[in-house]
Formats: structure tokens, C-alpha cells, sequence
């Protein structure tokens, strides 16, 4: 097997491999991050005499910069592996390998430590987003910026009036709320009939709905979430969110309170939080474990993100047993 260790930037690619192991010679190389960059990438990786299908390539999440290459060396037949920068950068400190002060060795230093990582921690190896699941995601994205260049051109408008701006600039926020408004139903329109066209993804779409609490956008989040991932149970979902608790405690003296990891994607974190408000009031199991939380002295925002974290796990169930929710699963007796 061949480690590949990849440090990826907007232009470029900073690659590392030992092609005889640790105890061999180790072999650096940069290629431009584009297409041609992968083609060379690859006839060097040849070059070198690893087999294609026998190398797994590491690289870090950054942003979007990533993902061409996780695709292009995917098709290749490479195994490719997004780690968590955050576990990378805690590897390489245990190895004292963050200590190096020039931005060309440290570039270098990171890319060895991707290839020490794969060789020593257990890899979840990375599979494409479904076609149809890539195209839903996208238009959520496109729908997201949009909702967010309303609520701030609304606000300008707000203050405008407020600050007896000229009428030709408030009449320009207008017309620009309009055409705001206007995509924003065009794209509505989009996701429901792209939606309504797909019998598996409009099925799971009704059976996340019929949990008290998660309406279409969430709902939709959601959607994008379970099929763009494998979980094996909610928990992971859970942790993949980001709202698991996370403690500090060091022997018996040092204690701090519990927080909120915020390890994955903070717009489904937002949608849950939404969610979860509403929740707390209308969704029987989630409201019952609110109060009880707020009873035994948890605080309010602790209990929030228990109720967060619950509907994740109730978003799996439906979907893993394909049943809707049912507000009495927990006093049904079986025949």
C-alpha cells in the first residue's frame, strides 16, 4: 500500500510519499491545483512506481479547494480520505512537526504529516455526493445566499428610512428586494419540482416532515445530509452535526461545563437550533425531555442542545426504518 499526503491550497497541490516506507527515501513534489495538475500528479505517482489502486492519498477539508482532486483521483481509482484538519493538526503536534518557522518547510512538514496520519490512524474513506444529491445541495446553497442578500439589503432599507436617506437610494433597495424576492420563489420552485420529480428523495422528504417541529427547510437540510453520508447509527450523525456535548475534566479537581462541539456544518446547526425552539413546544418527546433537563438543573441553551441533538436522532430513525414518526412509539406495547 502507498501513502499519498496532499496539502492542498486554491493554486496548488504539495504532495508527499515514501514509495519505499518510512525507512526509504521521502519523495516531494508540487503540481498547480487544476486539471492538468491532476493528470501530472498522477503520471508522477506512475513514475514512481505506485500502483494506483493500491494508494491511499490523504488531504485535508479546505473549503471547496479540495474537491476536484478527491473526484478526479476517486475516477482514477486512487482511495481518497477528507481528514478532519483539526485531528491532522493534533497528530503532527504529538510529532513535533509544527515547530518549523519557514512557510516553504512548513508546507512540506504538513504534507508529511497527512502521510504519517494515514499510516497510523483508522481512515474513513471518502465516497462522491449521488448525482442528484449534489444537485439538491447546490440549490439549498444557492437558496441560503440569497435568503442572506434579502435580510441584508432589508436591513439597509430599515435604515435607510430611519436615516432620511434620498429617495433614489431607497427606491434602488426596492427594486432590488424585489429581484431578491423574486429568485428566491424562482428557486422555491426549483427544489420542490426537482423534489417532487424524485420518488426516493420526495419519500424521505415526507417522513422527516412528519416529525413535529421539522418543517420543508429543515426538513430539506436534513435530506442533503442523510444522503449525501453513510451513518452506521444517529450517534454518528450526531457527532458529524456537531451537537454532541463535549467535557473537560482533568482528575478529580478540574471540572468545566460541558459545550457543544460545533464540529460539522453550522447552517444544518442553525436549521436544527430553529427547530429544536419550536420543538421544545410542540414535539411530545423532545418537550418532556426539555423540562426534565431544565428540572435537574441544566441550563436553558444545554437543554436546547439536547433537544438539537435528539432530533438528529430522530431524523435517522424515520428514515432508517422508513416509518413516520409516531408521537406514541414509546407506550406502544408490542402484539
Amino acid at each position: 500500500m502507498f501513502y499519498l499526503g496532499i496539502d492542498v491550497s486554491k493554486a496548488k497541490l504539495d504532495c508527499c510519499i515514501y514509495p519505499q516506507g518510512l525507512t526509504g527515501k521521502r519523495k516531494n513534489k508540487v503540481f498547480p491545483n487544476a486539471k492538468n495538475g491532476f493528470a501530472k500528479l498522477r503520471e508522477w505517482l506512475t513514475g514512481l512506481g505506485a500502483d494506483l489502486s493500491q494508494t491511499t492519498v490523504v488531504m485535508e477539508a479546505t473549503s471547496v479547494y479540495h474537491e476536484n482532486l478527491a473526484y478526479d483521483l476517486y475516477d482514477a481509482g486512487l482511495k481518497v480520505c477528507i481528514a478532519n484538519p483539526a485531528r491532522v493538526r493534533a497528530f503532527a503536534r504529538s510529532l513535533s512537526m509544527l515547530n518549523m518557522r519557514s512557510t516553504a518547510s512548513q508546507v512540506r512538514v504538513d504534507s508529511e504529516a497527512l502521510v504519517r496520519y494515514a499510516m497510523t490512524a483508522a481512515l474513513e474513506f471518502w465516497q462522491p455526493t449521488p448525482a442528484k444529491v449534489r444537485l439538491l445541495k447546490d440549490l439549498l446553497d444557492r437558496r441560503a445566499a440569497i435568503a442572506d442578500h434579502l435580510f441584508q439589503e432589508t436591513n439597509r432599507l430599515e435604515k435607510a428610512v430611519s436615516a432620511q436617506t434620498s429617495a433614489i437610494v431607497r427606491q434602488l433597495l426596492d427594486e432590488s428586494i424585489e429581484h431578491l424576492r423574486t429568485k428566491l420563489k424562482e428557486i422555491d420552485r426549483l427544489i420542490s419540482e426537482y423534489v417532487d420529480k424524485d420518488p426516493d428523495l420526495k419519500h424521505d422528504l415526507d417522513l422527516l416532515t412528519s416529525i413535529p417541529a421539522i418543517g420543508e427547510r429543515t426538513g430539506l437540510l436534513m435530506l442533503g445530509l442523510f444522503h449525501s453520508h453513510q451513518f452506521e447509527k444517529a450517534s454518528q450523525a450526531a457527532a458529524y452535526v456537531g451537537v454532541v456535548p463535549v467535557q473537560y475534566q482533568s482528575g478529580s479537581s478540574v471540572k468545566r461545563r460541558s459545550r457543544m462541539s460545533k464540529a460539522g456544518s453550522s447552517k444544518v446547526r442553525a436549521g436544527l437550533y430553529m427547530a429544536a425552539v419550536v420543538a421544545i413546544r410542540h414535539n411530545p418527546h423532545i418537550s418532556a425531555m426539555y423540562q426534565r433537563l431544565c428540572e435537574n438543573g441544566k441550563s436553558k441553551m444545554a437543554a436546547i442542545g439536547a433537544a438539537m441533538r435528539k432530533l438528529i436522532h430522530l431524523c435517522y430513525g424515520v428514515l432508517k426504518h422508513q416509518i413516520p414518526y409516531q408521537a406514541d412509539y414509546l407506550t406502544v406495547k408490542p402484539a
